[in-house]
């Protein structure tokens, strides 16, 4: 039952109905139309006739039906869910009505709604006609409906009085944490740490099943020579890229009876080709006739559904549908990826009035994971930055308090509003993923995943380190040249793809005073790992280097953090800034000025040395 549907979300809800990873088995559109417009007039608004006129481009059917006449209303409703439930389709009930007074009870829309509100004023109170029209039919007594009136008012009077005294203090959880969400856990309680690491039985399974294709499957070249590369990885338990470990976060889900849910504009075979959860196959293909193949849908061991699914062009409808699906079944992982993490901003309204508030606001947990492709490589203002500074912004992870001492990483995670990762090697990527299931609560989980890493040979994971190893919310400086650490001049702290440019410059140069640490959790702020990384370089100046422009990314959320740790532990001096100059675009579109900028990056980190 979806409540008033305005906009861009109405026209996506009814798209979506007969979409096959959308169907829900028909949607009762109920459009309470109350004039909310009432500043604006219809022939202003739209240009057709009714605002359910939408519904008309899938033929569903849609009643208008009169707000003041309840009997009506019932009659309608009782047959839109009756056809609802026999033929599996959407149906919309316009419930024709207005607002008495306007927009509020302080409003006056006599300013711009004159004759609308003239007839409005002549309307009798809808009980009083209903009351009157019971009567005269006899349906009812005047004792009878006084009876009924006074019950209910009583009631209701009782459960407010109850609500407001101080009798009534509902613990924190009570009321949302129930059903099918039993047993998970409130901020305020305690949780046990996660284990996110898989056993090698899990590991080789997985990579059977996704190596060894049917015979008769034709897939593109391209793809051979991508699953021979895949075959080796998982022989070697060498060189596994971020695709692999995608897929082993999900077999291994599958294994353990989670269901994972993907969906995105490009969710199927990945915006940069990384992905193939479908193949599709290349000779014996038709307009009719499409084979497809699903590697993970044939896991052996699976207990249960594995669902992938390109998606409707739509990022607000898309990621809020995900979003609704995750608050349904905690023991899921529900996964929407933006086709490049730019698009992200199309479902802005989601993240800022339903995902960044979900527990606080409407005290509901979802586990939701949104994936948004981030990283500057000359694509331009429109295809380089998610926008990190501004899921930063709304995160509730206060600057100045650092967790009391001994706060378990979770514990830390358990009582903030979402997490923002940059992950930086396929294994914390496959961690995090499963970290939000086997966790005892259920957090958002937003991560500006790479492009151009996708495919670097020096961005890969070993097999102990999904069968050993745990995420990583900071990865500490780890050189083979790497001097003695009182020795060491700066340290440079930085998250995500700007390392491995930093590192090839490193190289370059044979320095062996610098150290490089990675912020592979940017909220909630990892303090403690912090502390521990610029202790061990006392004298080291401290930097912080990004590809974004000093306004955007990482940089305003981490410098008052980074100074709440200087303070803690007496230590002078400032913190460097690395980055690209204040900006208003997020990029530029020139290949050349982007170049010249990366250099500069490399240039200014190592300055000095």
């Amino acid at each position: 039952l979806s409540p008033v549907c305005l906009g861009s979300l109405r026209r996506a809800a009814i798209t979506f109905s007969d979409l096959p990873s959308y169907h829900t088995g028909g949607t009762l559109h109920v459009v309470v139309n109350n004039q909310i417009g009432f500043t604006t007039d219809t022939f202003q608004e739209r240009s057709s006739p009714y605002c359910t006129d939408v519904a008309k481009s899938v033929g569903c059917p849609v009643f208008h039906v009169n707000g003041d006449d309840p009997e009506a209303v019932v009659r309608v409703a009782r047959l839109a869910a009756k056809y609802r439930q026999k033929f599996s389709q959407d149906v919309v009930i316009d419930l024709i009505c207005y607002r008495k007074f306007g927009h509020n009870e302080g409003d006056e829309p006599k300013f711009t709604q004159p004759v609308m509100y003239k007839a409005i004023d002549n309307q009798q109170n809808i009980m009083v006609k209903f009351k009157k029209d019971c009567l005269s039919r006899g349906i009812l007594t005047e004792a009878e409906y006084d009876a009924m009136s006074d019950r209910i008012y009583n009631t209701m009077s009782q459960e407010f009085d109850l609500g407001t005294s101080d009798e009534y203090k509902p613990k924190e959880g009570e009321g949302f944490l129930d059903g099918h969400w039993e047993g998970y856990k409130a901020p305020h309680e305690d949780t046990a740490r996660e284990e996110t690491k898989i056993t090698n039985a899990q590991f080789d399974e997985i990579g059977s099943t996704v190596v060894n294709l049917p015979a008769d499957l034709n897939i593109h070249n391209r793809i051979k020579k991508i699953w021979k590369d895949k075959a080796a990885m998982f022989e070697t338990g060498e060189g596994i890229d971020w695709g692999t470990a995608e897929q082993l976060a999900i077999g291994s889900l599958l294994q353990e009876g989670v269901h994972v849910r993907y969906s995105g504009q490009d969710v199927e075979r990945g915006t940069f080709s990384h992905r193939h959860a479908v193949l599709h196959e290349q000779k014996n293909s038709t307009v009719d006739n499409r084979p497809q193949y699903r590697p993970l849908c044939h896991l052996p061991s699976a207990k249960a559904e594995f669902t992938v699914s390109n998606s409707n062009l739509s990022e607000y409808g898309v990621c809020g549908f995900e979003l609704g699906y995750s608050t349904e079944n905690p023991r899921s992982l529900v996964v929407w990826e933006a086709q490049f993490g730019d698009f992200a901003n199309g479902a802005q309204i989601i993240f800022d009035q339903f995902l960044s508030s979900m527990e606080n606001k409407w005290q509901r947990q979802t586990g939701l994971v949104v994936l948004m492709p981030h990283g500057y490589e000359g694509a331009g203002p429109e295809h380089s930055s998610c926008r990190l500074e501004r899921f930063l912004q709304m995160s509730n992870d206060h600057p100045e308090q650092m967790p009391p001492e001994g706060t378990a990483p979770h514990k830390h995670v358990q009582t903030t509003n979402w997490q923002v990762l940059n992950c930086s090697t396929p294994a914390n990527f496959f961690h995090a993923l499963r970290r939000q299931i086997h966790r005892e609560f259920r957090k958002p989980l937003l991560v500006a995943t790479p492009k151009s890493l996708l495919k670097l040979r020096a961005c890969t994971s070993k097999r102990e380190d999904f069968v050993d190893g745990s995420f990583q919310r900071v990865i500490p400086a780890s050189h083979p040249d790497l001097t003695e650490p009182s020795e060491v001049k700066r340290l440079i702290f930085c998250s995500g793809k700007v390392y491995y440019d930093l590192m090839v410059e490193r190289e370059k140069l044979g320095v062996n005073n610098l150290a490089i640490a990675r912020v592979e959790q940017i909220s909630p702020f990892p303090f403690d790992l912090i502390e521990e990384e610029v202790k061990r370089f006392p004298n080291a100046e401290i930097v912080f280097a990004q590809e974004e422009p000093m306004n955007m990314g990482a940089w305003s959320w981490v410098q008052p953090r980074f100074y709440t740790v200087f303070d803690k532990i007496d230590r002078p001096g400032r913190l460097g800034y690395v980055g690209r100059p204040p900006r208003a675009s997020p990029a530029t579109g020139f290949p050349k000025l982007h170049r010249a900028e990366e250099s500069d990056i490399r240039t200014n980190a190592f300055a000095g040395l």
